[in-house]
């Protein structure tokens, strides 16, 4: 099964968390399945993951803060997720340098 990403620009209707940096986003999980990793990659061949405090199950959300040494770097990376079903997305490339970005998986 083939998974999809899709960019949601969201508009901010609440106040984001204090410790919100600038190099934030959103991951929606809108697939049937648990996301268990978030993979990024500036030269899409070498991929580095997100810690995440668990899985995102289907319908959560999660909100992923870049590294400050990725802070020099290109603002556009290619992005995946891994799944409990053992299963990825395709990776798609993302500019995150967008405000209020938000990377929705979906089947």
């Amino acid at each position: 099964m083939k998974r999809s990403i899709r960019v949601l620009f969201a508009v901010a209707m609440l106040a984001c968390a204090a410790s919100a940096s600038a190099y934030d986003f959103t991951v929606v999980n809108s697939s049937s399945s648990a996301i268990t990793g978030v993979l990024a990659s500036e030269d899409g061949s070498t991929w580095g993951s997100f810690k995440l405090s668990g899985p995102i199950k289907p319908g959560g959300k999660l909100q992923l803060v870049w590294s400050p040494e990725t802070d020099s770097s290109n603002c556009e990376w290619q992005v995946k997720a891994t799944y409990a079903d053992g299963s990825e997305s395709e990776p798609a490339p993302f500019d995150f340098c967008e405000k209020d970005l938000e990377l929705e998986f979906a089947d």
